[in-house]
């Protein structure tokens, strides 16, 4: 089993994820944001070329990976019915080859708010996506999130029916704040256990945060791996149990949250609550190990 994380959500500069994950002990990182001395912050794959050289070399002299590419391809701030952009998806490509990185997080386009979905427009653009990825002998996964396959499980497996090859990271969280939309309104929330047994045989990549849904301000908070309503505990102990030995990787959303500036801290408690995640969930899996 392969621990690694989401480090932006320790710091923006390399230097401080790079860090985060040497105190863990751990050997690799879950690259998304990034910031280079000298450069503003961006997506990995967005970062001008002599910034992601520096990116490259620091973490070559850390000895530490980048397991995965959390990239922005296809997320849920792109609508399907945009121009398709695979600009994205080459840059990306060679600079996961440079890192020795064979995961790429990928999404399936923003929901479209009562409103027909697209699907076939979707299942051809992530069918591109997905094939030029396996061409250079990588491996897009898709996260079950505020996207056309995290509506439900039943719209997940509809999406890797459709396309060949693409593979599942599992977001323990995502379900405890979004509505099943595969039941008539009004949609109650998802069920976080239901979606991982039924997208389980397609996971290669799971994603922990832990969250419990609070109705009275419409709004998630976030929580300690096993500690919310995400089913974590239950979650790892049937994957581990099962013999998954792959990646599992932080989200803790507890200091930072990726997607909502609202979120504010120092950059000390966003060090120190990423490095108290990652211990806690080491923690669990001790645990869950011994029975």
């Amino acid at each position: 089993m392969i621990f690694t994380g989401i480090t932006d959500e320790a710091g923006a500069h390399i230097d401080t994820q790079i860090k985060a994950v040497k105190e863990l002990g751990w050997e690799t990182i879950e690259a998304r944001s990034v910031e280079v001395t000298g450069f503003p912050k961006a997506n990995l794959h967005d970062i001008p070329d002599a910034a992601f050289d520096v990116v490259e070399e620091k973490l070559k002299d850390a000895g530490v990976g980048v397991y995965c590419f959390g990239s922005t391809i296809a997320n849920w701030g792109k609508r399907i019915d945009d121009p398709f952009d695979l600009s994205e998806v080459e840059r990306a490509i060679p600079r996961m080859q440079r890192l020795g990185t064979q995961y790429v997080r990928i999404m399936s386009y923003a929901v479209r708010e009562g409103a027909d979905q697209m699907e076939a427009e979707r299942f051809h653009r992530l069918r591109e996506i997905t094939r030029r990825f396996l061409d250079a002998g990588l491996t897009p996964v898709h996260e079950n999130c505020m996207n056309y396959g995290g509506m439900s499980w039943q719209h997940a497996l509809k999406l890797l029916e459709n396309v060949p090859g693409l593979k599942w990271v599992f977001d323990t969280a995502n379900p405890v704040f979004n509505d099943d939309r595969s039941k008539p309104a009004p949609q109650p929330k998802q069920d976080p256990w239901e979606f991982w047994t039924h997208l389980k045989e397609h996971t290669v990549h799971i994603h922990v945060k832990d969250a419990i849904w609070d109705p009275a301000k419409n709004d998630a908070d976030y929580t300690l791996p096993g500690k919310g309503d995400g089913a974590v505990r239950r979650i790892l102990t049937d994957a581990i149990t099962s013999g998954y030995d792959q990646g599992i990787s932080i989200e803790p959303h507890l200091a930072v949250v990726f997607h909502d500036d609202s979120v504010k801290a120092s950059d000390e408690e966003i060090y120190e609550s990423f490095v108290d995640y990652g211990k806690a969930l080491m923690a669990l899996v001790e645990s869950i190990k011994e029975g």
